[in-house]
């Protein structure tokens, strides 16, 4: 299974990666938004790790980007807010 991480915080992120890689996935991490949107776009990811306060775009408007272009990946989004 095919996961891509968008979190700006590196700690997170890599707690995150290592956790999935322990557990058999295969892991993108991006730190952006706009970023986390092209990649999301153009790979076959089956699941989305999402923060929501992101820069470049902020992950609210990225799910809504992908959903308007008519995407239904799962996301699960992470966030301190």
């Amino acid at each position: 299974m095919r996961v891509l991480v968008v979190e700006d915080d590196r700690e997170v992120a890599s707690y995150l990666s290592k956790g999935l890689k322990e557990s058999g996935y295969v892991v993108d991490v991006v730190g952006d938004g706009a970023q986390g949107l092209q990649l999301a776009r153009v790979e076959p990811y089956e699941v989305l790790i999402v923060d929501r306060m992101l820069p470049g775009l902020d992950g609210l408007s990225l799910i809504r980007a992908l959903r308007s272009e008519g995407s239904s990946v799962p996301v699960l989004v992470l966030s301190a807010l």
